[in-house]
């Protein structure tokens, strides 16, 4: 499916060369193991792609693990080709003693990428040799390669920054990788400075060039063009492309799979995955960010959860009657879904479609209600559209629902700092735990009159919020099984401008006077929810939070 028909100048399809696992490591704040290396590997073959690099053999311990594990059968690939990632042999070094060339075939796959020096300066800055040298590099190493019966795919590192300063040199090494038998000559942008333009008109002179050999295509994010420039090359006649889930990678990252695969499969009509297989694009992107360690970006084109989110109410009311009428793509097709926020900003649209959703039957007077508090809250501070089950529960009781779970009579929060004395969390050098005990007495009914049970219990915690759950789960015993399986997985806290809250008559105070807004997510293993609680008090906020978490988990019981 496309926007319009193929234009036949472009490939009819491409490969997706994923480098997750290696370039993708490199992004600020992730640290892969060799067993996340093997899960996220399995995740890449069943979305579909052609290649995945697995990393440097020899580079480190965990990627020699990695391969070592791979190549023992714990990682069956019913789809994708398994890559080693190195470098060409060493200046005035020879191929057969070079301990990378041994280390890439010693993790035995059948596909190598080996990265090549492609700008002059870098030959004879870097590398501190002649420019016949940096050829030579390349030759001898694509030749002994390919000789051991490895495919070899060649990454000509500065590409475009080697194109522009010497571009008689730059096709050089690329002709040298070519005549030595490479399978796959790989453009660089390895600074990321190229701009979409440069990068059309250089690949396509390679294209032209080497007609009988894969061009291929690697761009970095740093002017924000890694996409648009990947997708310029395939204009150009690129039929191979590298890039990584999320867009991980050095410095800004690199090329994002998750928005370049759609955009051409779904607007060029070009082939990239597997048939069926492009609607698991949103899954696999959230699995690997959980795996990576990363929040995932809401923003994210096509598999961010605000991709298809919907808050002015002009556009729910359109949506209602026509889902394309502000939707570029049919979210199913990525995988993803269409969101309607409600917000302040929100209309009887919205209000509409939501409460379907749950499955509520609101008449007008309640749609007024709810809409109403909805506004009168989120002046207050609150934030719907980031707490899903508390506006779930405000529509509810809009609709007459009423919580019967319990009530709460009252809590008592109690924290104690003794100096000197230390606590099992006083492991900080800066002493910030010493001494602290946190303690919560809470007072809850549960039933009805006049079969009123009223329990009064207490527990203790790292913290006012922990205390608080522990208190309420002492106090609940085994009344409801179902809690036992719900978590707490974050808790945030933000500090609002009290000038923004006027409609609590509030005057402007210093910021430890300010309301506070408080989200808490939750799990019970199956599906997760926020929470959301705002007040002067930080305590109050939060346990306004922790409530509405815990009747959300009993209600989806009920």
């Amino acid at each position: 499916m496309s926007d319009g028909l193929r234009d036949p100048a472009w490939p009819a399809s491409v490969e997706i060369f994923d480098t997750t696992l290696r370039d993708g490591s490199q992004f600020e704040g992730i640290a892969l193991t060799a067993e996340d290396k093997l899960r996220i590997a399995t995740l890449l073959d069943t979305l579909g792609v052609h290649y995945i690099e697995g990393g440097w053999p020899g580079a480190n311990p965990r990627d020699d693990e990695f391969f070592r594990r791979a190549a023992a059968g714990e990682l069956p690939l019913a789809t994708s080709t398994l890559v080693a990632f190195g470098s060409t042999r060493r200046p005035k070094g020879k191929v057969d003693v070079d301990k990378t060339l041994a280390d890439l075939l010693s993790a035995e796959t059948s596909t190598v990428c080996i990265v090549a020096k492609a700008w002059d300066y870098h030959v004879t800055e870097a590398l501190r040799t002649t420019l016949d040298e940096g050829i030579a590099m390349i030759t001898d190493s694509v030749r002994f390669l390919a000789g051991e019966g490895r495919r070899v795919f060649v990454d000509f590192e500065h590409f475009f920054d080697g194109f522009k300063s010497n571009p008689e040199f730059t096709v050089r090494a690329v002709e040298a990788a070519a005549v030595a038998g490479a399978d796959t000559l790989v453009l660089c942008d390895t600074n990321g400075g190229s701009l979409p333009n440069e990068v059309e008109r250089a690949t396509a002179e390679i294209v032209s060039l080497f007609p009988e050999l894969i061009v291929g295509m690697h761009t970095q994010n740093d002017t924000g063009c890694a996409v648009a420039n990947a997708l310029a090359g395939v204009r150009a006649g690129s039929r191979h492309v590298q890039g990584t889930i999320n867009g991980y990678g050095e410095r800004t990252g690199n090329c994002d799979l998750t928005t370049f695969v759609p955009n051409l499969s779904l607007k060029m009509g070009i082939a990239t995955l597997p048939q069926g297989r492009l609607s698991q694009l949103t899954a696999i992107s959230h699995h690997v960010a959980e795996l990576a360690n990363m929040p995932p970006m809401p923003q994210q084109p096509y598999v961010g959860k605000s991709a298809f989110a919907h808050k002015a109410g002009l556009h729910t009311s359109a949506i209602a009657r026509r889902p394309d009428a502000y939707e570029h793509v049919e979210p199913s097709l990525v995988g993803n879904g269409t969101r309607f926020l409600v917000s302040d900003l929100s209309g009887r649209a919205t209000i509409e479609l939501k409460a379907k959703e749950l499955g509520l039957e609101l008449d007008g007077a309640q749609m007024r209600a709810v809409l109403d508090e909805l506004k009168q809250l989120e002046y207050a501070g609150y934030h719907f559209e980031a707490a899903d089950a508390s506006l779930e529960l405000l529509m509810r009781r809009a609709a007459g629902w009423r919580n019967e779970f319990f009530t709460l009579e009252s809590f008592r929060v109690m924290v104690e700092h003794r100096p000197g004395q230390k606590t099992a969390l006083a492991q900080n050098p800066l002493g910030h735990f010493d001494g602290v005990e946190t303690e919560a007495t809470i007072k809850v009914r549960f039933g009805r009159e006049p079969d009123v049970d009223r329990i009064v219990a207490t527990g203790e915690g790292n913290g006012p919020v922990n205390a608080l759950d522990a208190a309420f789960r002492q106090a609940v015993g085994d009344r409801f099984p179902a809690l036992h399986d719900v978590r707490l997985t974050d808790y945030k806290v933000r500090i609002i401008d009290p000038g923004s809250a006027g409609g609590q008559g509030l005057q402007h105070r210093p910021g430890t006077g300010a309301v506070t807004r408080v989200l808490i997510d939750a799990t019970d293993g199956e599906r997760r929810w926020s929470t959301i609680g705002v007040s002067e008090n930080i305590i109050e906020a939060s346990w306004q939070a922790l409530s509405d978490s815990i009747v959300f988990a009993l209600l989806q019981t009920s």
